[in-house]
């Protein structure tokens, strides 16, 4: 199993749970909700003050642009991209994480730290920083971060194992609760049912049988979005 296939599951797993703690959420249906709202006039979506609040944090910046680089090289290296749905650049991953950064606060000195630590590592081993160095040796460095003690909580990790796993779960996260990650998964949302009503073996077994006028206004399919009426004395009219 390659490392998209691998990442999937584990979104599907335990990493999507775990993100959806800290608000990460489909932005799709999010984003559908507002504007639904805004359509219907039915307060869909945002109150007022989470609105005011989202418009306040993007109007900050938090990754400088050197940062900014550094996630999208990483991004790539922990998700790379697929020729058919494309990656974490195309699903906005860095601009994901730079919002996470911003709307929980708690992230922002394992991330900076963490980034500060990579290029300290990569200078030390390899002469320049991390977002320089050939795609071997990045892999080289994430290797030795890429794996935690189980048994031990995050925050007792070590930074660059803490950074990791951080920059890890967002960027999973951030891809797949995007459109071009939604894709890439197959996810087609809530379909509605398709009812051919009780299979012919039942009614039998029971004695039972539909009535021909009930079965071509109730099972026929071409007459699925006809809301059915009834007259005063409860006979059915369409």
């Amino acid at each position: 199993m390659d490392r998209r296939s691998s990442l999937k599951n584990i979104l599907l797993g335990t990493v999507a749970g775990g993100l959806a703690v800290h608000g990460c959420t489909t932005r799709e249906a999010a984003e559908a909700a507002e504007q639904l709202g805004a359509k219907t006039g039915f307060g869909y979506g945002r109150v007022p003050e989470e609105l005011e609040a989202l418009e306040k944090l993007n109007a900050e910046t938090y990754l400088n642009p050197h940062e900014r680089e550094t996630i999208e090289v990483l991004s790539e290296l922990i998700l790379p991209p697929d020729e058919k749905f494309g990656g974490p650049l195309e699903a906005g991953v860095p601009d994901f994480i730079e919002f996470m950064a911003k709307d929980y606060p708690d992230f922002q000195p394992t991330l900076r730290g963490g980034l500060m630590w990579l290029d300290h590592k990569s200078n030390t081993e390899f002469g320049m920083e991390f977002k320089s160095i050939p795609e071997a040796q990045q892999k080289t460095l994430l290797d030795g971060i890429a794996y935690y003690d189980a048994k031990a909580p995050m925050d007792e990790q070590p930074l660059e194992i803490q950074f990791f796993n951080l920059v890890r779960n967002l960027t999973v996260c951030g891809y797949y609760t995007s459109k071009v990650g939604i894709e890439d998964l197959g996810y087609k949302g809530n379909m509605p049912n398709v009812w051919d009503g009780v299979p012919q073996e039942v009614l039998d077994k029971h004695g039972l049988a539909y009535e021909p006028e009930w079965l071509e206004k109730c099972v026929d399919q071409s007459q699925r979005g006809v809301i059915a009426e009834w007259d005063e004395d409860g006979n059915l009219l369409t």
